[in-house]
């Protein structure tokens, strides 16, 4: 049974993977030279804690885990609500201190509430593709979508809550969800964006959007940070101004360059090629799970394979577009690169899965 799992994996989804760590790595080398290399050290050890929990996950079919995630779901809602009476940090209550370590529930939430939406759906739709489209069911996935959503914004975080938004997105497409719905929900969207910006979005959120839109409106506070990240990005050119002797990077105009900002060290000091290829890696690891979600054995593999394509997707997008000045901040890292435990161990959990679903394909299915 193993040895089929193996013959079937999408090896190539796990090489992507490991190519991105090791570049991370190299570029934590750089971003924590001044700081005894702490960061660096404890990514190690959280990339080495990860592999032997990667492994475990392909090997357990994911019919189980599915089944465990509502014990799971009520367990991350817990920890989501306890996570708010924690010491804000950087003003966000998103973090169990662990020693020298610190735990972020909500990268956790996101596999959990993709494994429980992905069972409950595939459960709707036992009775018929078209379930997923009656407003009961609708209401009743909202529903399970939407309690974790709602902590996790009360943190703040809204950058995971949007991963969260994008992980449904796909797998309701995926599911066949009416195209009606997708016109209405377009509909409200544009109707509630103004709303959000005047009535409901904290001043701070209000602040990063207009920086969004003219970093030069504010060029030494909220501004500060784009405008630094796109200098860097630009004085790397084709090859990079070389390890350790990046301008922005290394004399500390670049902040925070081990997490938020981690693709403009990269792009500075190892130039647009080394940056260009990390894009290409993940179009490749995203274009490969997408593969596994139409090429999965039942439902179930499929809408979970789906829904994290849709992590992984938005995190690409967001954290390089603001690096960039394409989108607003929002503090979401780079998968695999940026500095992070509870990011890159959820991760390594996400890739385990899609091996774990593809392992599971049957033969047939590669023959046209």
């Amino acid at each position: 049974m193993k040895r089929k799992i193996l013959k079937n994996i999408e090896w190539g989804i796990l090489i992507c993977t490991i190519v991105l760590v090791a570049i991370g790595l190299v570029a934590l080398t750089s971003a924590t030279q001044n700081s005894n290399y702490d960061e660096l050290k404890k990514q190690i050890i959280w990339v080495v804690i990860s592999f032997p929990i990667l492994i475990i996950i392909i090997f357990i079919d994911y019919n189980i885990i599915a089944k465990i995630s509502p014990i799971l779901y009520g367990i991350i809602l817990i920890l989501l609500f306890a996570v708010l009476f924690t010491e804000p940090i950087n003003g966000a209550t998103s973090w169990f201190g662990v020693g020298s370590f610190s735990i972020q529930p909500a990268e956790f939430a996101k596999i959990i509430c993709i494994l429980i939406l992905a069972l409950l759906m595939s459960k709707i739709q036992k009775n018929g593709k078209d379930e997923i489209s009656k407003i009961s069911k609708l209401f009743l996935i909202l529903t399970v979508f939407a309690v974790p959503v709602i902590l996790i914004i009360k943190q703040p975080d809204y950058g995971t809550a949007l991963a969260f938004v994008m992980a449904l997105i796909f797998m309701l497409f995926t599911a066949g969800i009416k195209k009606r719905y997708i016109i209405i929900s377009l509909i409200l969207v544009i109707i509630a964006i103004p709303l959000l910006y005047f009535f409901i979005l904290p001043e701070h959120a209000k602040t990063r959007i207009d920086v969004y839109l003219n970093p030069e409106l504010d060029p030494r506070g909220a501004g500060y940070n784009i405008i630094q990240s796109k200098l860097a990005i630009g004085a790397g050119q084709l090859f990079g101004m070389g390890l350790f002797k990046g301008n922005q990077t290394q004399l500390g105009f670049l902040y925070p360059k081990t997490t938020d900002f981690i693709f403009s060290l990269i792009a500075e000091e190892m130039g647009f090629i080394i940056a260009a290829m990390i894009i290409i890696l993940y179009v490749i690891l995203i274009t490969k799970a997408i593969f596994v979600a139409k090429t999965a054995k039942d439902d179930l593999g499929s809408y979970i394979a789906i829904g994290i394509s849709g992590v992984f997707f938005f995190h690409m997008i967001e954290n390089i577009g603001m690096t960039m000045g394409l989108l607003p901040i929002t503090g979401i890292p780079l998968p695999f690169v940026s500095y992070g435990g509870s990011s890159l161990l959820s991760n390594f959990i996400m890739i385990g899965l899609l091996l774990n679903i593809s392992g599971r394909r049957q033969k047939a299915i590669f023959i046209d």
